[in-house]
C-alpha cells in the first residue's frame, strides 16, 4: 500500500481548519469544535507518515497518534498537552451528541473561539518542523 505523503495530510489539516472557522462564523459551534479535532488528527498523521515512514492507523485518538510518533521522535507540543487531551475527549460527543440542547449550552461562541485559537496555535506548532 502506498504511503500517503505528509504534505497531503498537512494540506487537508489546513483545509479542515478553515472549515472549523467557517462553522464558527455560521454559529455552528458544535461542528466547529468537531472540526478542530480533525486538523490536529491529520497533522499528527502527517507527522506519523514522515517519521515512521508508514501510513498511520485508522484512529481518531490524538493521544494514541502522539504516543506512536514519540516512540520514534520527540514532538514538542509545549503548552498544548492539556489541550490535546481535552480535544481528544470532544471527538465522539460532538460527532454523536446525546442531548443537542445541552450541547448548545456547552459549545457557545466564547468557548468555541477558545478551541479555534488553541487549534490554530497547535497546528502551527505541529507543522513548524515538518
Amino acid at each position: 500500500m502506498k504511503i500517503k505523503l505528509p504534505q497531503e495530510w498537512f494540506k487537508q489539516a489546513k483545509y479542515d481548519f478553515k472549515t472549523a472557522e467557517a462553522m464558527y462564523e455560521s454559529k455552528r459551534y458544535i461542528y466547529a469544535v468537531f472540526m478542530c479535532h480533525l486538523p490536529i488528527e491529520k497533522a499528527l498523521k502527517g507527522i506519523y507518515a514522515e517519521v515512521v515512514k508508514d501510513n498511520p492507523a485508522k484512529t481518531h485518538n490524538l493521544n494514541y497518534l502522539l504516543k506512536k510518533i514519540e516512540e520514534v521522535e520527540r514532538v514538542d507540543i509545549g503548552e498544548y498537552s492539556d489541550f490535546i487531551e481535552r480535544l481528544n475527549l470532544k471527538s465522539i460527543p460532538t460527532r454523536y451528541p446525546e442531548d443537542l440542547q445541552k450541547m448548545f449550552k456547552d459549545y457557545n461562541k466564547k468557548n468555541t473561539k477558545e478551541y479555534l485559537e488553541k487549534t490554530k496555535g497547535l497546528l502551527k506548532c505541529l507543522m513548524a518542523k515538518y
